[in-house]
């Protein structure tokens, strides 16, 4: 994706003071052993470079396969990261990852999508050696959600339900960046066309917001009935997804939850429908389905185009995160924020949070501010 990797790392440095700002203010973290499982695109070579300046280890895994950006773990394997993650490795691979960041004996852990705490309760579970953590961080719902489930053997800190990044991150970014990407992917506006979008937490409402901004008519689709009546609330038609996507044009699915769009209802979609997933998980969509019952071409770059009893559907990204698969993400500025919380929460985990009693805690006011 970067023509020039080296002179595009140098502008992200130069956009993201926030970040710098924070890694500054990190103790000395030698001897800290850092496992991080999240997205590993140019915005988060900053921080890795900071941490390894400031004495730290770090492992670095991926919170989604399609996300990764091969230059810049090379980049960080060179200044010293130990890394498992490649762009599109297969799901055997990625699981490994998973074990060779615990086998590589982690002191804390910073992740997106717990998808290592819960190897690590697995394996306590199965009576199997575990290292020991000190205290870990998780920056998504989805991953909050399946701490929820499972009893936790250290403190973990959710940042996820910031004020900060629910209001920044959450609720503007990606649904801008998610509309940007849609515009240069497929060389298409959004005008005249009928948007649904398939839950209205704050990342669905970001969603909505950006698609009506930029020409399109939206509906949400919601089942939680307080969330739909905020919808109604907000001006939004609130429709019933077994009927909204008989006529939609573009469908974007941000619930963070698996199997939200069915067989069934790709197979009531029209001819020419967009489908695309701004959710953590990318089996929000059916897409085995597809790939068993439809042809498949590729019309243009990240435009997957599936043959279905005589219609074609788009698929983008072929349902990963459409837009730090396809495009971006979020803009420099505003993950400067994101990204300073994040190495503040480090520095936090490394020194009060550390001694903290195991359970899932709200990441404490006094740990982050000093980022903004």
């Amino acid at each position: 994706m970067y023509q020039d990797f080296q002179a595009e790392l140098a502008w992200a440095r130069l956009h993201m003071p926030r970040t710098q700002k924070s890694i500054a203010a990190l103790p000395n973290l030698t001897g800290v052993r850092l496992a991080c499982n999240m997205h590993l695109d140019l915005k988060m070579a900053p921080l890795v470079e900071g941490l390894l300046s400031r004495g730290c280890e770090v492992f670095l895994t991926t919170c989604n396969p399609t996300t990764v950006q091969d230059d810049v773990v090379a980049h960080l394997v060179k200044k010293g990261a130990v890394a498992h993650a490649w762009r599109d490795m297969t799901n055997d691979d990625w699981s490994v990852s998973f074990d060779e960041a615990l086998a590589w004996q982690p002191t804390h852990l910073c992740e997106m999508g717990a998808d290592l705490t819960t190897r690590l309760h697995e394996n306590v579970q199965k009576s199997k050696a575990v290292p020991t953590i000190t205290a870990g961080l998780e920056a998504t719902g989805s991953g909050i959600n399946r701490l929820n489930g499972m009893t936790p053997q250290y403190p973990i800190f959710n940042w996820d339900d910031l004020p900060v990044k629910e209001g920044l991150h959450n609720r503007h970014m990606v649904g801008l960046s998610a509309w940007q990407t849609f515009f240069q992917t497929t060389h298409l506006t959004l005008h005249e066309k009928h948007v649904v979008v398939i839950g209205y937490g704050l990342v669905g409402q970001g969603v909505a917001a950006s698609a009506k901004a930029f020409g399109a008519q939206v509906s949400v689709a919601e089942l939680d009935p307080a969330r739909a009546l905020q919808a109604k609330y907000d001006g939004w038609p609130v429709v019933s997804l077994h009927d909204a996507v008989k006529t939609a044009d573009v469908i974007a699915t941000a619930t963070g939850a698996y199997g939200v769009v069915s067989a069934a209802h790709l197979d009531a979609m029209q001819d020419g429908t967009f489908i695309l997933n701004v959710g953590h998980v990318a089996q929000e969509i059916d897409v085995p389905y597809l790939k068993e019952n439809a042809s498949h071409s590729l019309p243009m770059p990240y435009v997957n185009a599936y043959s279905l009893n005589g219609k074609t559907l788009f698929l983008l990204a072929d349902g990963s995160m459409f837009n730090l698969t396809a495009g971006y993400g979020d803009s420099l500025n505003a993950f400067d924020v994101t990204l300073a919380v994040m190495a503040e929460g480090i520095g936090h985990i490394v020194k009060q949070g550390a001694h903290c009693e195991k359970g899932l805690y709200l990441l404490p006011e006094d740990a982050w501010k000093s980022a903004l």
